[in-house]
Order: C-alpha cells, then structure tokens, then sequence
C-alpha cells in the first residue's frame, strides 16, 4: 500500500525539477528573441532588475544580518552572480542556446573534478575534453561556432564556480534567503552595465511584460521549484538530473530558437552531459555540502 506513495514522493520532485530546467532554457530562448531590440546587455540588466525585485519581495533581504566574515564572499558571490548572467547572454548573441548551456556547465564540472585523484575521475574528466573538443571551433567541420560566444560561455561557466565557492560561504547564515541579497549586488554592478550599453528599445515599456516573464522563468518559478526538489531528493539524484540541463537548452534552442545542431556538435554536448552526471553519481562530497555539479544557480 505504501509503495504508491513511495513512488510519488519519488517522481513529484523529478517532475518538478524537470519543469525547473524547462522554465529556466525556455526563459532563456525567450531572452534571446529580445536581443534584436533591447540587446544583450539591455536583457541582463532586466532580468537582473526585475528578477532581484521579485526576489527581494520573496526573501526581504533587509531584515538579514550578515557578520564581517561574510560580508567579502557575500560581495564576491553577488559580481559572479552577474557576470554569470552577463556573460552568458553575450554568448547567445552568436552561440546556439544548447552549445553555450554546456559550455557553460564545464565551470561547476572542473569545479567538481578539482583534485580528483580516482582513474575513474580521469575518465569524466576525458569526456568533458572530448565534449569540449567537438563544440568548440578547434575542428574545421564546427567552423560555425563563434570563438568569441564560446569563449564567453566557459567565461559564464567559470562565474558560476565562483558563484558555488562564494556562496557556499555567504550562504552559511541564512541559506536560500542569501540569493536576494546576492542578486541586490549584482544588480548594482550590471543593471548600470547593461543599460549603459544596451539598445534604445530596453527603454519602451512594450517590452517591460516580455522582461518580467524573462525574470519570471529565469528566476523565480525555477528557483521556487528547484529548492522544492532539492529538499525533496537526495544530492546524488538532484546533481545527476541537472545534469541533464544542457541537453533541456539545445531542445529549448531547437524548438523556440530554430537552431539546429550538427552530429558532432550533439555529440560533443552528449559527452558533457554524461561527464557531468558520472562525476556526480561518483563524487565524494563533503559532509553536509551538495557536489558543486548540483548545486543551484539564480
């Protein structure tokens, strides 16, 4: 009888996590038709904007105190925080959303494999090379992958290490609550940044119902639903599912975008995906901390 319910509590939080990366690729495919109007950096500073707004409303950032000890990974956590995000929207101006998703996603997998000593370690670490080799513009056959794009993705990836090492440590206090305040120093960097640079139609207030529901799926829906499956599932199993998120963005990408992969390309994104699951069914995480593969990102 109670096998039902074993099972729901099982597949409840997997469905969740799953509408989470969906919401997430979708809210960055639809970010990526705004470039011709607002730009790259006009989106960013948007979703930043916006989504520190519903954020802060969430958690009220003001009520928390934060001791000096904290106060420089708390600085450190929020300007990779929105370097994550602004480099990564530069990297969709002229690399395909799946692409920059995996390239992206090789910052927590280094992350993850630093120091690993196990020959079974060497072989995720094999395949992301292998993964990196066939989506970068090092073989004549992706000579239609910018080296530019790709380059600011890894850039994007290596934010989000950054982002994992320094939140671990500002978050110690006051847990989830410490993204609000994160985003608030993001936003006072790259919300100027952005606008600074944007194109002249980030300010039309057209656009302002589009941007909310960029923030609403890049940010607020995901992160609710992620925290949900996080508490729900065990690290291993979360990690491994996130795994799965570059392969979510090249079918957002394949469905919203119209951006087709090549075989190689599938393959190389392929082999990113299976590194970074492997390395986290196999990592040995310290106690009571989540493998940096699983960890959540605003």
């Amino acid at each position: 009888m109670s096998s039902p319910s074993r099972a729901s509590s099982i597949w409840l939080p997997v469905l969740l996590l799953l509408l989470a990366m969906t919401s997430i690729q979708g809210g960055a495919a639809l970010a990526k038709t705004l470039f011709p109007v607002v730009g790259a950096p006009g989106i960013t500073a948007l979703r930043l904007s916006l989504g520190t707004l519903i954020l802060c409303a969430i958690f009220k950032p003001w009520r928390l105190r934060f001791s000096r000890q904290r106060l420089l990974p708390l600085i450190m956590y929020g300007l990779a925080l929105g370097g994550m995000n602004y480099t990564f929207y530069l990297a969709l101006r002229t690399v395909p959303l799946g692409i920059a998703v995996a390239l992206e996603f090789v910052g927590p997998l280094t992350l993850a494999l630093a120091g690993s000593r196990r020959p079974l370690d060497f072989l995720w670490v094999a395949l992301a090379l292998g993964g990196l080799w066939f989506l970068l513009p090092l073989h004549q056959s992706l000579s239609g992958v910018d080296p530019e794009g790709a380059l600011l993705a890894l850039l994007a990836g290596a934010c989000w290490a950054v982002y994992i090492l320094s939140g671990q440590r500002a978050g110690a206090e006051h847990g989830p609550a410490t993204v609000a305040m994160g985003s608030l120093v993001a936003s006072l960097i790259f919300v100027p940044v952005g606008f600074t640079f944007a194109d002249s139609g980030v300010w039309s207030l057209s656009i302002l119902p589009v941007a909310l529901l960029v923030a609403i799926l890049s940010t607020a829906f995901p992160y609710t639903l992620e925290m949900m499956a996080l508490t729900r599932l065990p690290a291993k199993t979360f990690g491994t599912l996130m795994s799965l998120e570059p392969a979510m963005g090249a079918l957002s990408g394949m469905l919203f975008l119209g951006e087709l992969l090549t075989l190689p390309q599938w393959l190389g994104l392929l082999a990113i995906v299976v590194a970074s699951a492997g390395a986290t069914l196999t990592l040995r995480p310290a106690k009571n901390k989540i493998d940096p593969v699983s960890e959540i990102r605003e």
